[in-house]
């Protein structure tokens, strides 16, 4: 099974998918994000793109490698992803789901105002490439074919990793650790998502 967490930059996708592998067993973390960066290390500057999911090959690899994951790994696969075009979305989702892989999606939706706070929070500035990107992402996502909202302006991580294994009826590991440890986790889990541009 997948599970795919989609939403804006700034929604919350990536620290719900990590606190969503550390409190599923036998769960994995797979990030399309590296296929793109994979494909802009190597290719001609000249053909590069603005926007790496539109190389029909990252599509296609994704849903590749998400095929051949979902059948050698007995586990879920969590994907944090942004992905706002209705037909990107047919080339991976619709088509794993198509080939009999269960695809459980989530939009983390939340206000303007929100996303621009939380994406201050972590250091991105007004003109950021994550906030550019805002307007785009919340039209995008209106789309019906983006089911499955999770309106998250006044929830927390946990609140909402807790409303989408409900959702799935996942049994989820006690969440022992304290606030302090919480904040390290995050904190590891934000650096962790860094790209270094060379």
């Amino acid at each position: 099974m997948i599970i795919w967490i989609n939403g804006a930059f700034g929604s919350g996708k990536t620290q719900t998918s990590y606190e969503l592998n550390r409190r599923i067993p036998n769960s994995f973390v797979y990030d399309p994000e590296n296929i793109g960066s994979f494909i802009n290390k190597n290719i001609p500057k000249e053909i590069r793109r603005g926007d790496f999911q539109d190389y029909s090959i990252w599509r296609e690899s994704n849903y590749t490698i998400l095929k051949y994951i979902d059948s050698e790994y007995d586990g879920i696969v969590i994907v944090p992803m942004t992905i706002v075009n209705p037909q990107y979305f047919e080339e991976i989702v619709d088509k794993l789901r198509d080939d009999g892989v269960i695809v459980n999606h989530f939009v983390l939706w939340a206000s303007k105002e929100t996303l621009e706070k939380r994406l201050r929070s972590r250091g991105e500035r007004k003109n950021s490439w994550g906030a550019k990107q805002i307007d785009r992402c919340i039209q995008g996502l209106s789309n019906e074919i983006f089911k499955h909202r999770i309106e998250t302006d006044n929830m927390t991580i946990e609140s909402v990793v807790e409303t989408i294994a409900s959702k799935l009826d996942i049994h989820l590991l006690a969440d022992n650790r304290n606030k302090f440890r919480k904040g390290l986790d995050r904190i590891k889990t934000h650096i962790k998502q860094i790209q270094f541009i060379n």
